[in-house]
């Protein structure tokens, strides 16, 4: 259920079927990509499943992207088709599409749940009879998820359906869930977490219930937990936080609940303070959406839980601990991870250039996370050797923020730096020089935020903070010394 309807997994199928001829009869063949952009609404699914029958791939777009971020993933991924919502929040998505269509004409379908105007509406494909489909090969490219976008623009991440599935069927086997048990997606279902670690598939996939909730707001999904039995969801730090100071003046039985917490560091006073809060058992997951989970246990004594991020989740994930020469560290020293394992990709789609920079030579994937052992096994995260920031929920890349607010006539440079937050994982702090002779009074974070949205970048990706400077310090090498600005603003 997603708060407006409820459908069993027969209506769920059947409705799925109906898009896939639908989609079928307007040009959609096998491995054609079409971006998916809808937020967390069954048709979410239905399209989603619909794709797959059919054996095309659908490219997750968040719900927060814009312009600049859909055109990129229509470009890159050569989609032919686009799915997306009429309005959501204010913001119309049809005139989006038409933008993006404008630059990409190789997008030739555009279909919208909701009022379509002169576009598709989705309503016409469920409309469509159902076909018998062409079975797909296991192995192919089943969906495409995105990256943290490191380097600017996300990259796109070939999951197939075999190793998708062992991801859904392992993380269900973690946690704990079955067939009488209950996803909340409280984080829109594009997101790796919420899509398939269990997510909502897995839920699908082991017979269980899943519960669609349009924001994570403890006000919307309190009520949701009682009402639905929730067992099981997955949270960011922040939200995690958020959801345990509304507990204490709002009561919710999450006694009988686990709930996953990731996607960036959730540190032991954090842990400790959100599982008293909340009354839940914690699991502490460290994750990526090229592959890679660990994860606490749920029979993990508290200091384990708390204080690491577990041990991967399959027992054929190879793990590399290693210094800046690629030699391995010492146990307990910390080095970048390195791993290879089952579920995880062995390239980037269409992304040659990408590839020989993320991978070693023998197949090994560079996560770009900082990390050591314990001595029992267990896996902690230090921190990062990527230029990304932890921003409400989600992976901002420094440097595709620097390159829109560089775009402004009165900014000569621009960096961008990520400071602790509690309430948004990190607060997204832009430092500006100005342009020779501009008053340092002449630029307000109003107006940078203002510039870069209407650029067409999404709204969690706009700054909490700007501070002007005369200059940037500078490493021995030249560079901008971002961990002196990152200090400098935690002072």
């Amino acid at each position: 259920m997603d708060g407006r309807r409820r459908v069993t997994y027969t209506e769920l199928l059947d409705e799925a079927d109906r898009i896939a001829s639908g989609l079928a009869e307007l040009g959609v063949r096998r491995h054609d990509r079409v971006v998916l952009h809808l937020p967390n609404v069954i048709e979410f699914l239905s399209t989603l499943i619909g794709l797959f029958r059919i054996g095309a791939i659908p490219v997750m777009a968040l719900p927060g992207h814009r312009r600049d971020e859909i055109l990129h993933l229509v470009r890159a991924s050569e989609a032919v088709a686009y799915v997306g919502p009429d309005r959501l929040q204010g913001f119309d998505h049809r005139q989006l599409a038409r933008e993006v269509r404008a630059e990409a004409p190789g997008l030739r379908h555009i279909v919208i749940a909701g009022e379509a105007e002169e576009h598709i509406p989705l309503s016409r494909l469920l409309a469509c009879t159902p076909r018998d489909m062409e079975p797909v090969d296991a192995s192919e490219v089943a969906l495409l998820l995105l990256s943290g976008g490191t380097t600017g623009a996300p990259k796109l991440i070939p999951r197939t359906h075999d190793d998708y599935a062992y991801n859904m069927l392992a993380c269900a086997e973690a946690t704990g869930f079955g067939e009488e048990s209950v996803y909340l997606a409280a984080n829109p279902v594009p997101h790796n977490a919420a899509l398939g670690c269990p997510g909502v598939l897995g839920a699908l996939l082991v017979g269980g219930k899943a519960v669609l909730a349009a924001n994570p707001s403890p006000g919307l999904v309190f009520p949701l937990i009682e009402k639905e039995g929730v067992t099981h969801t997955a949270l960011v730090p922040a939200l995690a936080l958020l959801w345990a100071d509304q507990a204490l003046g709002d009561p919710v039985d999450m006694s009988g609940m686990t709930i996953q917490v990731g996607s960036s560091k959730f540190g032991p006073n954090a842990a400790e303070r959100v599982s008293k809060n909340l009354g839940c058992r914690i699991m502490n997951v460290f994750g990526t959406a090229e592959g890679l989970i660990t994860h606490t246990r749920l029979d993990d004594p508290q200091d384990v839980v708390f204080g690491t991020e577990g041990r991967p989740l399959s027992p054929d994930d190879e793990i590399r601990i290693v210094d800046a020469d690629d030699h391995e560290v010492a146990p307990g020293t910390t080095g970048e991870l390195l791993t290879r394992g089952p579920y995880t990709i062995r390239g980037y789609f269409a992304g040659p250039e990408a590839n020989r920079r993320a991978f070693t030579t023998d197949g090994f994937y560079r996560t770009g996370d900082l990390a050591r052992t314990t001595g029992d096994g267990n896996i902690v995260i230090e921190g990062r050797l990527k230029d990304i920031i932890h921003h409400l929920g989600e992976k901002v890349s420094a440097e595709e923020v620097e390159s829109h607010v560089l775009t402004h006539p009165l900014v000569r440079d621009a960096a961008v730096v990520g400071v602790p937050d509690e309430e948004r994982d990190e607060r997204l702090c832009v430092f500006v020089v100005l342009t020779a002779g501009t008053d340092a009074g002449a630029l307000s974070l109003r107006a940078v935020r203002e510039h870069i949205r209407v650029r067409g970048l999404a709204t969690y990706k706009l700054p909490d903070d700007l501070v002007v400077v005369p200059d940037f310090p500078r490493t021995p090498v030249g560079k901008i010394d971002k961990k002196l600005l990152r200090e400098e603003r935690t002072r």
